[in-house]
């Protein structure tokens, strides 16, 4: 079995006669953390929404695990195993922290309209588990306090770790972050490097991460893909990474 759980292969995508992204390729393995960065506009986010089932590429194969996925709307990618968060958080803000847990889990659920009607054994056992299940990860992501309260009304931070529960509920096998680290204060990005090496370790879950904060992504990434004006300009381990002159001149520019 090949090591690469995901595979772009010459990733194109034009809007019009914008290129936005071209000829984009890279692997993610098993249980690795692979991060993409790059300036504001560098594509980042296309390639995000490409591989998500967001976009349907122009040309470029993307496969998961071997079949092709690129062109597949984003819940048929889901099934797939490969979820992801946003930039923005995208909760069910009027729902409660719980419920929107258990709505994460509507697809996993062996129910139909009379089971529920009727609320036959098999329903009941499934209502269960889908309750069994939420509770563990509101746990383990440490808000289980909040359960009862509207998402909306949770701090930024537990907002975004919300979102990574609702992510990882599905029991993916590729997790997708886009700018997980936003908006969070200096305690919470530290909080969120542990968290993200706790979920590839203990769950054996890839991960897909864009991201501005180089401490963060100096800290969790195994290998990085550096973008700009959506071509690639490296891949490499992060302390390759860091001292490649055309990195520098990326972020930094030169005189």
């Amino acid at each position: 079995m090949s090591d690469a759980l995901l595979k772009v292969s010459n990733l194109t995508m034009r809007f019009g006669g914008l290129l936005a992204v071209d000829c984009i390729e890279f692997e993610v393995k098993r249980d690795e953390v692979f991060a993409i960065i790059g300036p504001n506009g560098a594509g980042k986010t296309t390639v995000f929404n490409c591989v998500g089932g967001f976009y349907k590429p122009t040309t470029g194969a993307i496969l998961m695990d071997g079949k092709n996925i690129d062109g597949l709307p984003s819940h048929k990618v889901a099934q797939q195993g490969l979820v992801r968060t946003f930039q923005n958080v995208r909760l069910f803000k009027q729902l409660t922290v719980l419920e929107n847990l258990l709505v994460a889990q509507h697809t996993q659920l062996q129910t139909g309209l009379l089971q529920g009607l009727f609320k036959v054994p098999s329903y009941r056992r499934s209502e269960q588990n889908a309750l069994k299940n939420a509770t563990t990860w509101l746990d383990f992501l440490g808000i289980r306090q909040f359960a009862n309260r509207e998402a909306g009304t949770l701090a930024y931070g537990h907002q975004r770790r919300l979102e990574i529960a609702r992510c990882m509920i599905t029991k993916p096998r590729l997790l997708m972050l886009d700018e997980p680290a936003a908006g969070l204060n200096p305690q919470e990005k530290r909080d969120l490097q542990m968290l993200i090496d706790r979920l590839r370790k203990e769950f054996g879950v890839a991960v897909l991460l864009i991201e501005h904060d180089m401490g963060l992504v100096m800290g969790v990434s195994d290998r990085i893909l550096v973008m700009e004006h959506g071509k690639s300009i490296t891949t490499g381990l992060p302390a390759e990474v860091r001292s490649d002159p055309r990195v520098i001149k990326a972020y930094l520019g030169e005189e």
